[in-house]
């Protein structure tokens, strides 16, 4: 019964979505278009890093012992044999009695076992042949990267599901790694469904409104490194619903719906996710706004019933689809992050039975404590909020208001600078 369900918790809710979602599809592309894609397999190390001994100055390449005591006033004089630029090797042994010059990032030669800075030294070119006066002595090691000091031949650098970033990239690029197993973008159908609703290119006319809903699902989708196809408005009838939504469902990995999930005559979601070949999984959640959020399964696949409200559905998204689309492309650790922070508000209402998801904004003071306060209209119809929120505060149920200064878990939004 619509006036009966059985309200679940957040954290519930969002460990049922996640165990129907497996990996889904694997794809390669080149290293230069796979930033801020997720590795379909782990990145270990075929050789060490470095791979010769490289140089960390630009100076002369030498034997410790032979300036071990060196200083201006007691300077120790060695030839020169040569130098070294990147990328070029000396190819045969240093001998006693001389140095090399050398550059940053250049392969120490064998023999030499330290380099001294070039603002150390004092060259001379006397015809062919040169000399450098050592000005301070080194240690053996000094300025010489050694072989495999960065990374172990062996070593496991990237786990599968592991996100790119530029980071990332470096070291796939260092690896050799021209083009990269990812997984796909889930490709995620979004549909509004009301009678009421008008394109957004139509003009407005009394009782109806725009689809501003499906617009940003699909921002919050790209955002989450989807494909979004936008399929649209469905008007309020349920064979209609039934028949987009399940033909959605066997051509794209997800399904998300926005609109008719509540208790009145036209909330037609209800009744489809109640009587279809799918697998109902929860219809009501203990959380404000979002309540009536629903969720189902159908052939391995997920449909997100989202509330027609903007703030109801833009929370419902990021506590509960974006998990599930993360889990899709091979994310393990999909749990709702949280960071603590101070409430900046004279107080804040509680709700008796259900957590509130407050949109919010944070600031950092001169302590360096973090503090988040509400932004705007608390209301699940309002959406300029959406725009200036960076954070979700959550307030867990109480009886009494939240004071000012009371500890809150913030959840971070994309972009939300956490």
């Amino acid at each position: 019964m619509k006036f009966q369900r059985k309200a679940l918790l957040v954290e519930e809710a969002a460990a049922r979505v996640v165990e129907r979602v497996q990996p889904g599809r694997i794809e390669t592309v080149p290293l230069a278009d796979a930033w801020d894609r997720y590795l379909a397999e782990p990145l270990l190390a075929d050789q060490p890093v470095p791979h010769f001994r490289r140089s960390g100055m630009d100076g002369y390449a030498l034997r410790a012992k032979e300036v071990a005591g060196a200083s201006e006033e007691s300077p120790v004089t060695l030839q020169v044999t040569g130098n070294i630029p990147c990328g070029s090797i000396y190819g045969k042994l240093l001998e006693p009695g001389q140095a090399v010059r050398i550059m940053t990032g250049a392969a120490v030669p064998d023999g030499a076992d330290a380099v001294v800075r070039l603002e150390d030294t004092l060259s001379e070119k006397n015809g062919g042949s040169g000399t450098v006066t050592i000005l301070r002595g080194v240690n053996a090691g000094a300025n010489v990267s050694e072989i495999g000091l960065e990374i172990s031949q062996g070593e496991r650098l990237l786990e599968a599901g592991h996100r790119i970033g530029p980071g990332e990239a470096a070291l796939l690029a260092m690896f050799g790694a021209a083009r990269v197993q990812v997984y796909a973008r889930p490709r995620v159908a979004v549909f509004a469904t009301g009678s009421e609703l008008l394109a957004v290119e139509e003009p407005l006319s009394p009782g109806k409104i725009r689809n501003s809903n499906s617009y940003m699902l699909l921002a919050q989708l790209r955002e989450a490194g989807c494909e979004p196809i936008l399929g649209g408005a469905i008007p309020d009838n349920v064979e209609l619903a039934r028949q987009a939504i399940t033909a959605a469902m066997d051509e794209y990995d997800m399904v998300i719906t926005t609109g008719g999930v509540s208790v009145g005559d036209y909330d037609i979601l209800y009744d489809l996710t109640t009587d279809w070949d799918g697998e109902l999984l929860f219809n009501k959640l203990a959380m404000r706004p979002g309540s009536p959020t629903t969720a189902s399964a159908r052939r391995g696949k997920l449909l997100f019933a989202l509330s027609g409200n903007p703030a109801a559905c833009f929370v419902g998204f990021e506590l509960l689809v974006r998990p599930a689309v993360r889990r899709l492309m091979g994310g393990e650790d999909v749990g709702l992050r949280t960071v603590p922070a101070r409430l900046k508000a004279e107080s804040l209402k509680t709700d008796r039975k259900f957590t509130r998801f407050v949109r919010g904004v944070r600031n950092v003071d001169r302590e360096g404590q973090l503090w988040a306060e509400p932004v705007g209209v608390d209301a699940s119809s309002i959406t300029v909020s959406l725009r200036d929120a960076d954070c979700l505060i959550v307030v867990p149920p109480a009886d009494m208001p939240m004071e000012q200064g009371g500890l809150v878990a913030l959840v971070p939004l994309k972009g939300g600078g956490f």
